[in-house]
């Protein structure tokens, strides 16, 4: 179990780990107290980053005394399959399992049963095969243990299967990415993995999805102050247009070890975006923005926008709106950065189309006679809305040239707080 990635970040917290070593494989079909004596699975207890784990052997009681077992502090068991139990409050006790382990620690906190639960189970990818549409009864479920959590991240399907299970499982369910696919870990990233891992790269790459459950759940020991943030959400289409960053009545959630414990009588569904490696938290921001096309037609541009911070810039991000612009329509998208750029305080917005977009409109200026007024202006942009899901925080952003709003082909607009006085207005915001 020391190749457990689980393991460093625990200890490095303070916590006791008990893990299940299976060093052989015995038959199921005996289960007298004998066998259970012969076991070859061992179980080590590990209490601090120089510690090498000390072996507590199964009805030996005075072994948790020879290790050093401390019932005053939290247990943490991580499984990779096997289940282990422990003569102490249940209350304290946190079961971490990944793929199969998931379903096998609900199956533990399942058994033990009665009034007295264990305190939490933390699913990682749980295994979908054979588990998912299943009862809660023959998997992973909230009535497992007080507080169930889980993580998905390779729910894709081949010919109608997928490596972890796509339902809810737990009283908060996480979707990083959508839980379908997570950044880095396509199969063009093959050469990298080769790089790193040599001539087990395709097998590193076909269960990087799978493992990054993992990576997340250690990354949330690794950087406390870097908390990734997830909201309740239906989907990843309804997340990805920033409709979803709300953090009223539990909607958002921390991800990892650090989770706000709440039971809900129905699983919330949880939904954030995250990076490729670790650290893997970014910082989630919805745009508003309502164009007054004087075109007659609709417009397909391509926008870009730089954000100005107290603390940090990114320059020029993409903004692809996917459809035709028509006037008079609210545009809903989600921006995320991999850095905080502190408080939102200047936006510039460009319209990125090609030299060939701006000559034919430079052309059809010059050929039609369109007098004092002209017919055909471009694009009006008012106001930007913005929300900051880790912050909660609500802005609008205001052209600052404010006898000039329209924006044309290659042209760049400097937009800076404003203030929306009419109520009207600010129930649009809300």
């Amino acid at each position: 179990c020391s190749a457990c990635p689980l393991t460093s970040c625990l200890i490095m917290h303070g916590l006791q780990f008990y893990i299940p070593e299976l060093i052989g494989r015995r038959s199921r079909a005996v289960e007298t107290k004998k066998s259970l004596q012969e076991t070859e699975t061992r179980f080590l207890l590990f209490k601090d980053e120089t510690n090498k784990g000390c072996q507590i052997r199964l009805n030996h009681p005075d072994t948790l005394r020879e290790c050093g077992f401390n019932s005053s502090l939290p247990l943490v068991v991580i499984i990779h399959g096997w289940s282990v139990t422990a003569q102490f409050s249940r209350s304290n006790v946190h079961l971490i399992g990944y793929s199969l382990g998931a379903h096998v620690s609900g199956f533990a906190g399942s058994y033990i049963g009665g009034k007295h639960k264990i305190g939490r189970i933390t699913g990682l990818d749980a295994a979908g095969p054979l588990f998912e549409g299943t009862s809660p009864s023959d998997r992973l479920s909230p009535d497992d243990a007080n507080f169930v959590d889980a993580i998905h991240t390779f729910t894709q399907e081949h010919m109608g299967l997928s490596v972890g299970i796509k339902q809810p499982v737990g009283h908060y369910d996480f979707y990083p990415n959508g839980g379908s696919f997570q950044p880095g870990c396509h199969f063009l990233e093959l050469y990298k993995h080769i790089a790193q891992h040599g001539l087990n790269a395709i097998s590193q790459t076909i269960k990087c999805a799978h493992e990054r459950s993992v990576h997340l759940f250690i990354d949330s020991l690794l950087h406390d102050h870097m908390q990734s943030m997830a909201y309740q959400c239906s989907d990843m289409d309804s997340f990805s247009q920033g409709l979803c960053l709300s953090c009223k009545k539990g909607r958002c959630n921390t991800l990892g070890y650090h989770i706000r414990q709440e039971r809900h009588s129905k699983s919330k569904k949880l939904f954030l975006v995250t990076r490729a490696q670790s650290p893997f938290k970014v910082y989630h921001y919805q745009f508003k923005i309502q164009f007054i096309n004087q075109i007659d037609k609709p417009v397909e541009p391509t926008f870009t926008m730089s954000l100005l911070g107290t603390k940090e810039e990114r320059q020029k991000i993409p903004i692809t709106l996917g459809e035709g612009i028509i006037s008079n329509k609210t545009y809903s998208f989600l921006i995320t950065l991999d850095l905080d750029i502190g408080e939102l305080i200047m936006i510039r917005f460009k319209w990125e189309n090609s030299a060939v977009w701006a000559n034919i409109w430079n052309t059809v200026q010059t050929i039609i006679p369109w007098g004092t007024k002209p017919h055909y202006s471009g694009l009006v942009l008012k106001t930007i809305r913005v929300k900051a899901g880790e912050t909660q925080q609500r802005m609008t952003f205001c052209s600052e040239i404010t006898d000039d709003l329209l924006l044309h082909p290659t042209q760049e607009k400097t937009f800076v707080k404003c203030e929306v006085n009419s109520k009207k207005s600010k129930r649009k915001i809300r």
